[in-house]
C-alpha cells in the first residue's frame, strides 16, 4: 500500500508562553487548517511549567491530530515554520519564552534524521506536557521506533513536572 493510501497518523505539539497564550494557539490551528492541513482531533489545554530555561512564564500546550495528508513531513514542517513566523517566533533563546512553538512530533511510522527533522520527534518520549495531551487523544498509539504506546509512555516517564488542563 502506498503511502497516499494508507492512513497516515501525524500529530503536532503545540505550545505558547508569550502574550494571549490560548489566541497564539488558535490562531495557529486556524494557520494549519488556511494550509490546507485538516486537523481531525485536538487534546484538550493544558498548562504547564517550562522545561530546560525555567525562567520563564508557564506554557499552554495541546496536541493536533492531522487527517492524512499527501504532503511528505518536510512540507509539513515547512508549513508549520511558516505558521510560526507568522505568529512573531523568534528563536532567540535556546528553549526561551516564545509566541509559538509546532513541533512535527510523528508523521505515522516514518523514521528521518536530517539536519532540519527528526522522526518521531527525539525528545517527546520524555515530556510530560507532550505525553499528557497526546494520551488524551490517542492513547494506543504505538511509537514507531521505541514499539510502546504512548499511554504505557506516560505511566513510565521519569518527568513528573506538572502537567493541568485549563483552564482549571
Amino acid at each position: 500500500m502506498s503511502q497516499d493510501q494508507r492512513n497516515t497518523n501525524v500529530y503536532i505539539a503545540l505550545g505558547s508562553n508569550i502574550g494571549d497564550r490560548a489566541g497564539n494557539l488558535l490562531q495557529a490551528v486556524g494557520g494549519m487548517l488556511g494550509a490546507g492541513l485538516e486537523i481531525v482531533r485536538l487534546s484538550s489545554i493544558y498548562e504547564t511549567q517550562p522545561v530546560g530555561n525555567l525562567d520563564q512564564p508557564a506554557f499552554l500546550n495541546m496536541i493536533a491530530e492531522l487527517g492524512t495528508t499527501k504532503l511528505p513531513p518536510e512540507e509539513v514542517l515547512s508549513l508549520l515554520m511558516r505558521i510560526e513566523n507568522a505568529l512573531g517566533r523568534t528563536r532567540e533563546v535556546t528553549l526561551g519564552p516564545r509566541t509559538i512553538d509546532l513541533d512535527l512530533l510523528l508523521y505515522g511510522d516514518e523514521q528521518r534524521h536530517t539536519q532540519s527533522l527528526t522522526l518521531p520527534h527525539p525528545r517527546m518520549h520524555l515530556r510530560r506536557f507532550v505525553l499528557v495531551p497526546l494520551a488524551e487523544i490517542a492513547p494506543r498509539l504505538v511509537h514507531p521506533t521505541l514499539h510502546r504506546t504512548v499511554g504505557d509512555l506516560l505511566f513510565e516517564v521519569a518527568d513528573q513536572s506538572e502537567v493541568r488542563r485549563w483552564p482549571r
